[in-house]
């Protein structure tokens, strides 16, 4: 016996659709849930939903496995058939973790949940802790990033379904891993969104990827529940150990109880039960300490969020770009205040926004774990207009201080797949929509938007080319060249000396010492220096007590002096006092 139901609360008549059976009629009840009992359906049995007079069959809003794509029927799916092998598993909590962030599709040659595992001792040689995936939830099409997702509850069939998330989650805990999991919850994506035929998820407002969810409006209990049912399942059901929620600055929430607050009461609930650390990490842009607040101090209670700042105050020293909102940063004073300081803009002037922006941070309360920091990620190789890694045009010098100031700042430091030896692949943005019209109208889209930073829209790639997304792929063969695996084994170095040094392990933003000067700084960690030397000319650099022993350079001819060092250009080391 199973009981199947949907919630369509202005619907007048719903019918659930089996194969080779007459419709069933389903019941409405008071709370706009309408439910029907089969007696011979059980898992694997197709199904979809008919609402009012319309004969389309659409599948479940909730559904937990589409074999057949976003436009085929739902499947029944049981999550008690999997076999765990993970009981032992105490879960990893995000302070002091490494994360890395990769794309199923694009991370092996073959682009499956199976084909990622092959690769897990890699990144447990690598050191890194945890796992991001980019969003695996069911979209159209064979490929893409991830972030037209529509079915907010079954994982891409292609990736490999349910049963392959499920193993890789399994594998990687089995080595140690923990699994976070980028989630879309802003909007739905442009194709085999049937969710709001179903009911009012969206408002008649939009953002950047299309109209938002509906959070404070008529039923808007229903479509939060539908949300945190979401978190809950990826949670509980597929054993993850964090999710990454993205832009929830543009999910706007008039209600006195913000959704996210909401959402980390029910986490924590779930965390209490399973005995295990479960994470929320918010990309948002608003530079909002309240998100990442506890809630019995009148926060909002996620546990880390996303730093622009910090990449964005990294990636202008080391590159000297400005365009767009590069434009405020690029200075050793920005950098200085985003050390330690965590946010560049709080409460202070934004040229690109042409208003003041942000909220300052509380050093002395708000721990630096609690800031996601990268040098790279999806985004911001992703929507450059070739999709460029900062290796593909920084000096190898530069590249170095760069890893080696991520991986030594008081923050919960993040790598994008292959940054780990420079790979030479660009992230370029790519879609594989079958609609003609939607492909065409996405590639324009794209090319209009560079054109307008100024970029030749020739050099703009076709999302929808499949060379676009085969370019994106990593080269797994480059880990055999001497130039790159310099590169891997200086990660593994920064990462391990991370791991053995409380010093540079120590969230706390109060005991952040940094000084500049003529292209240089120096970071004090405890008993722990960071001094890097960002001009192209050897530097003999001050420092604030006797060097004991230098921890790691990132080029030879270190000098150490009485009261200070010699860098080589570009360099950066690591010293005990």
């Amino acid at each position: 016996m199973t009981e199947f139901t949907v919630w369509a609360p202005e619907a007048a008549r719903v019918r659930l659709r089996l194969p080779g059976a007459a419709d069933h009629a389903m019941r409405q009840g008071p709370d706009g849930w309408w439910r029907v009992e089969v007696p011979d359906a059980g898992p694997g049995t197709d199904y979809a939903f008919l609402l009012d007079d319309d004969e389309q069959a659409l599948p479940d809003p909730r559904s937990a496995w589409q074999p057949a794509g976003v436009h085929g029927p739902s499947r029944l799916y049981d999550h008690a058939a999997f076999g765990w092998t993970d009981a032992a598993w105490t879960g990893r909590q995000l302070p002091g973790s490494v994360l890395y962030e990769l794309h199923i599709g694009t991370f092996t040659p073959e682009g499956t949940f199976d084909a990622a595992i092959a690769k897990l001792d890699h990144l447990v040689d690598l050191g890194v802790d945890m796992v991001e995936l980019l969003p695996v939830n069911a979209f159209n099409g064979e490929y893409n990033w991830g972030y037209d997702g529509v079915c907010w509850y079954a994982p891409h069939e292609p990736y490999g379904g349910p049963d392959g998330l499920k193993r890789f989650v399994d594998a990687a805990h089995a080595k140690g891993l923990g699994v976070i999991l980028d989630v879309v919850y802003n909007h739905f994506g442009p194709s085999g969104a049937y969710a709001p035929r179903f009911a009012p998820y969206l408002t008649e407002q939009s953002n950047t990827w299309g109209r938002t969810v509906n959070l404070d409006g008529p039923h808007s209990d229903g479509v939060r529940r539908y949300i945190a049912d979401s978190v809950l399942t990826w949670l509980r059901d597929y054993h993850v150990d964090g999710l990454r929620l993205d832009a929830v600055h543009a999910m706007p929430d008039g209600r006195a109880v913000n959704w996210l607050e909401e959402v980390a009461a029910e986490v924590e609930a779930l965390s209490t039960h399973l005995g295990r650390p479960l994470s929320l990490i918010a990309e948002s842009d608003l530079n909002d300490p309240r998100l990442i607040t506890p809630r019995e101090a009148g926060g909002y209670g996620l546990h880390a969020q996303w730093n622009d700042d910090a990449h964005h105050a990294l990636h202008t020293l080391l590159t000297g770009e400005r365009q767009g909102y590069y434009g405020d940063f690029g200075s050793l004073e920005c950098l200085t205040d985003v050390l330690t300081g965590g946010f560049f803009h709080a409460g202070t002037w934004s040229s690109f926004r042409g208003r003041s922006h942000g909220r300052p941070v509380d050093r002395q309360r708000t721990p630096g774990h609690r800031f996601v920091a990268y040098l790279q990620n999806h985004d911001q190789i992703g929507n450059r207009a070739t999709g460029d890694r900062i290796s593909a045009t920084l000096s190898p010098g530069l590249l170095r201080v760069g890893a080696t100031l991520l991986m030594t700042a008081p923050f919960t430091p993040m790598l994008f797949m292959g940054e780990e030896w420079a790979a030479s692949t660009p992230w370029q943005f790519f879609t594989s929509h079958p609609e003609p019209e939607l492909a065409a109208a996405v590639a324009t889209g794209r090319r209009r938007e560079f054109a307008d930073h100024g970029w030749a829209t020739d050099d703009v790639p076709d999302p929808q080319d499949p060379q676009t997304f085969l370019r994106s792929r990593l080269d797994w063969a480059e880990l055999d060249k001497p130039e790159h695996r310099e590169t891997y084994d200086l990660y593994r170095r920064l990462i391990a000396l991370r791991r053995s040094r409380a010093d540079l392990s120590d969230p706390r933003l109060d005991r952040v010492d940094v000084r500049h000067g003529d292209r240089f700084l120096v970071m004090r960690r405890g008993e722990t220096l960071v001094v890097a030397n960002l001009a192209g000319r050897a530097q003999r650099i001050n420092l604030p007590g006797v060097v004991r022993r230098v921890l790691l350079a990132t080029s030879e001819g270190v000098t150490v002096m009485r009261d200070g060092i010699e860098l080589p250009p570009e360099s950066a080391a690591i010293v005990a006092l």
